[in-house]
């Protein structure tokens, strides 16, 4: 046996080892990982705001918090008032419920001649099985959605602490990364970062102004219609339809079709057509026209971004596939040389045209080709 194969063997199987064991704690701390690279693209978000307000010579932890404080303040306001709308509005379906299950009950009565009763029809579905088995299987899963519900607020708490975190001492962050590179990289870094912080705050600042114009528009809807919650549901479908990527817009519009249901059914269709009629106005008009100014990417790449963001990472990957793209785009455009385009009309979509001569010899090569063809065959051409 040669005297290097023990060595080999045993170096192979440490590097199988660590393989096994990184690959392992990698698993393990998908989470944490995940919840880092929210709070960093966080922190990039507010960066603006909090430099702003360090300049005029607020400390930056004081300002981290002043900005985390008024995005509390108005996340629990918005939450609250659609809480409260949401449950005014359940208690007024429930009150109304009967009255609506009797219209239905004598639609069927007069359209396919029956003899149905409300409190025969209550009474089957009060007592039969499936209910009885939803309900068991619902009380056994409360603590499974308690479990979940509390490992999100610690997900949350995670995410605000290390974004904090990231905000507040950014400066002293990009000290320590620079730190350990040449002075090349160091400029290379920065410029990134720089970058990342542009189209991180551009992505929300076209977002955050879709969500303004969508707002005001379907509360222009809610108000014609008589829609009640008006200005909740307004905020509901400007927030929801602009920071859920791919199905935001059919979360948002499903609670105004519901209230607007109630209503009147027929103002339940009028809102969908809204609902859809906008969403085009935005994809082909608004929305190229914001994103060319702030985030500048193509809306098939922003698409595709979203799509594969999905795929690897979720909801999560969906949020932040946008500005990460974006960046990544920017910083490697100052590294591809680009060259003044040729006036060829190919370049715009149309065929060059082809010269008279071309022509000329064209026709008289097939000519001569069919002279050649007809006098072998003894035919005459």
């Amino acid at each position: 046996m040669p005297r290097w194969l023990p060595r080999a063997i045993a170096l192979a199987l440490a590097l199988y080892a660590c393989f096994q064991l990184g690959s392992w704690a990698f698993h393990q701390l998908t989470g944490l990982l995940i919840n880092v690279l929210i709070a960093f693209f966080l922190a990039l978000a507010i960066e603006p705001a909090v430099s702003w307000m360090a300049s005029r010579g607020v400390r930056r932890g004081v300002a981290t918090a002043t900005v985390f404080l008024g995005l509390v303040v108005v996340t629990a306001g918005f939450v609250t008032m659609m809480g409260s709308m949401l449950a005014n509005q359940i208690a007024s379906i429930t009150e109304d419920l009967p009255e609506y299950v009797d219209s239905v009950i004598n639609w069927i009565n007069t359209t396919f001649g029956t003899e149905l009763n409300r409190l025969k029809v209550q009474d089957s579905v009060v007592h039969s099985d499936w209910l009885q088995k939803y309900l068991q299987n619902s009380a056994t899963g409360v603590l499974d959605v308690s479990a979940q519900v509390l490992g999100g607020l610690f997900e949350l708490l995670t995410v605000l602490l290390f974004s904090f975190y990231f905000a507040a001492d950014g400066p002293r962050l990009r000290c320590a990364l620079c730190s350990v590179l040449p002075p090349a990289r160091q400029a290379e870094v920065l410029r990134a970062w720089e970058i990342a912080v542009d189209k991180t705050g551009g992505y929300l600042y076209s977002r955050g102004l879709m969500a303004l114009v969508s707002g005001v528009a379907h509360y222009v809807l809610f108000q014609v219609l008589g829609v009640p919650y008006a200005p909740a549901l307004a905020v509901w479908v400007g927030l929801v339809s602009q920071f859920i990527p791919t199905i935001g817009t059919y979360l948002a519009g499903a609670l105004p079709m519901l209230i607007a249901f109630t209503i009147n059914p027929w103002y339940s269709l009028w809102v969908l057509v809204f609902v859809v009629v906008y969403q085009q106005f935005e994809n082909y008009l608004l929305q190229p026209k914001l994103t060319a100014r702030t985030v500048d990417i193509h809306p098939a790449v922003a698409f595709g971004s979203v799509i594969a963001g999905t795929a690897l990472l979720g909801a999560v990957g969906a949020l932040i596939a946008i500005p990460a793209v974006a960046t990544l785009q920017a910083f490697l455009g100052a590294y591809v040389r680009r060259y003044d385009v040729t006036d060829d009309p190919r370049v715009q979509g149309r065929r060059r045209p082809v010269p008279a001569g071309g022509i000329a010899r064209a026709r008289a090569m097939f000519g001569g080709a069919a002279r050649t063809t007809s006098e072998a065959d003894g035919t005459p051409g």
